[in-house]
């Protein structure tokens, strides 16, 4: 069965096994999720469950928002999405970290950190040139292919541009502990995201050998 859950990254920290190895984890706060909205196959087409994390100030919400909200009794939320798959969940019902247990394996999927513009060489991992002084030629994206009857760069090619803010996903990790009263999630490894950015936690699509 499908599941998942809103959240927030708060930062990577590390635990340590009975054993005495240690574990680096990303601490994942996942307070109560409202469901907002769930959609079947016979009206939607497909079976997903609409997910509202955190509480949106009254001032910053608009009609429709408070509207939609409503029909859930709950108030508007900062963070809304859908998790397909999910289909035991009813309008209104809370979601809540323990959904999660010791050894479930998850996909974790967030925006990545933005690092503003950046050459193709750290973009796209391109080779440098010769550095030596005859070269003239050290950290430039190379030949672009065109061509005299083209006249015109392609669509597609890897040259210097904005780098990161791209909504990432990290599959088959694994959840090495669910504390329930403090609403966490710890996830072994790194996931996307700057602190205090936002992520959705649902259950693994590809089960790892």
């Amino acid at each position: 069965m499908s599941k998942g859950i809103l959240g927030r990254k708060l930062g990577m920290t590390q635990i340590f096994t009975p054993e005495g190895e240690a574990v680096p984890v990303t601490v994942v706060e996942a307070r109560p999720n409202v469901v907002l909205q769930k959609k079947t196959s016979e009206v939607d087409g497909y079976v997903s469950v609409q997910l509202g994390f955190e509480d949106k100030k009254e001032n910053r919400a608009n009609k429709p928002e408070e509207g939609h909200a409503k029909k859930a009794d709950t108030t508007p939320k900062r963070y809304v999405r859908e998790i397909r798959g999910v289909e035991e969940a009813e309008v209104g019902q809370e979601i809540k970290v323990d959904i999660f247990a010791e050894g479930d394996k998850v996909d974790v999927t967030a925006t990545s950190k933005g690092k503003g513009f950046a050459g193709s060489i750290k973009r796209h991992g391109f080779a440098r040139g010769p550095m030596s002084h005859g070269s003239r030629y050290h950290r430039g994206s190379g030949g672009l292919g065109a061509g005299i009857t083209a006249a015109r760069v392609f669509k597609g090619r890897k040259l210097p541009g904005r780098m990161g803010t791209n909504r990432v996903t990290v599959q088959n990790l694994e959840v090495v502990k669910v504390d329930a009263d403090r609403n966490l999630l710890l996830v072994k490894g790194s996931i996307p995201g700057p602190n205090n950015s936002y992520v959705i936690v649902k259950s693994t699509i590809k089960s790892g050998k």
